[in-house]
């Protein structure tokens, strides 16, 4: 597989997220045989950034990509999250409640747990999973900056940040990710951040790079959700956003008709044309839909086709029920 690359840290130009393999899809239940066959095959097949993070479960999901690794820890750059769930120090049993925090006490004891559930002595990227206001950014980052120092966190990264953020902590310690949602069904990245972090030589993570699905031409109503799916309270999924936004999805399937592709593959491809710093870490449980979404490194779309998706109107909706912590 072709690279692409993030500050200094070179990764396969597709990624691969693991959160749906323990939270939130789940309806249908988990596969933990299957989730670990899906991680081996994605490394046999160039793709390098593991992405997780302590919230997805919470914690079942670092523990069953530290499983899955075992013995293959080396061919991967294994990124997690925190700043979601709180911690306290001598905790007997730690906290499954989401609660936004970056104070100090919590970080650290949220790098232990994580290294000890992953299986290893480093993490190679890690993100603040929310930007919390509470705590200055810069004080957050030097303490980011000291666990480097000890080897503990080779590089950091933020999650949904504004610009603002970003050079500030950019100035505290160069940061080397920032992961935002970034598709064609989410292109708020290109108002402000995303020229912000070519400036400064940052890379694009861009996580739920098919729309959390949409975009897959899979799911033809909201009905077709099952009832726990965290999507069934999402705005962009609602009945009459959701009929405004299948135009986005037809334009993306005409394409694909034309390139012999997929509609999934489509979407990848696109995001993969914006550049090189832009890495898309799309998100799956099973074996043949991976193998899908990396085709997509091999599909090119021409200028006439990219222009026809980039004009492509923007969704209706929120991309969150609750937008107060993104972007900040």
């Amino acid at each position: 597989m072709q690279t692409h690359t993030l500050a200094d840290l070179e990764v396969g130009a597709v990624g691969l997220g693991t959160m749906g393999m323990s939270a939130f899809y789940t309806g249908a239940g988990t596969d933990d045989d299957e989730s670990i066959r899906t991680i081996h095959r994605a490394i046999d097949l160039g793709v390098t950034l593991i992405d997780t993070a302590e919230m997805y479960g919470p914690y079942t999901n670092e523990v069953l990509v530290g499983k899955a690794l075992q013995g293959r820890r080396d061919d991967v750059v294994l990124a997690t999250k925190f700043g979601l769930v709180e911690h306290v120090p001598g905790e007997t049993q730690p906290s499954t409640d989401r609660k936004l925090t970056s104070a100090p006490e919590s970080v650290r004891e949220a790098l232990e747990g994580s290294l000890r559930r992953l299986g290893t002595d480093h993490i190679d990227l890690w993100y603040q999973h929310r930007v919390d206001p509470e705590v200055p950014i810069e004080d957050v980052v030097g303490q980011l900056a000291g666990f480097v120092q000890e080897g503990k966190i080779r590089h950091y990264g933020l999650s949904e940040a504004g610009s603002e953020t970003i050079r500030k902590a950019h100035a505290v310690h160069p940061v080397t990710a920032v992961q935002s949602e970034y598709s064609l069904w989410t292109r708020d990245p290109e108002d402000d951040v995303l020229g912000t972090l070519r400036e400064l030589g940052i890379g694009l993570v861009a996580y739920s790079p098919l729309g959390r699905g949409f975009l897959t031409g899979a799911i033809t109503k909201p009905s077709d959700l099952d009832a726990d799916d965290f999507r069934r309270d999402n705005p962009r999924f609602q009945q009459e956003a959701f009929e405004q936004n299948v135009r986005i999805v037809d334009e993306v399937k005409a394409v694909a008709s034309e390139v012999g592709g997929t509609p999934a593959q489509v979407a990848l491809a696109w995001l993969l044309a914006q550049g090189t710093d832009v890495v898309p870490i799309p998100g799956t449980k099973r074996v043949s839909r991976l193998e899908e979404n990396v085709g997509a490194a091999d599909l090119t779309l021409s200028e006439s086709q990219l222009q026809r998706l980039s004009s492509l109107p923007v969704p209706t909706g929120d991309r969150y029920p609750d937008m107060s912590s993104i972007g900040r």
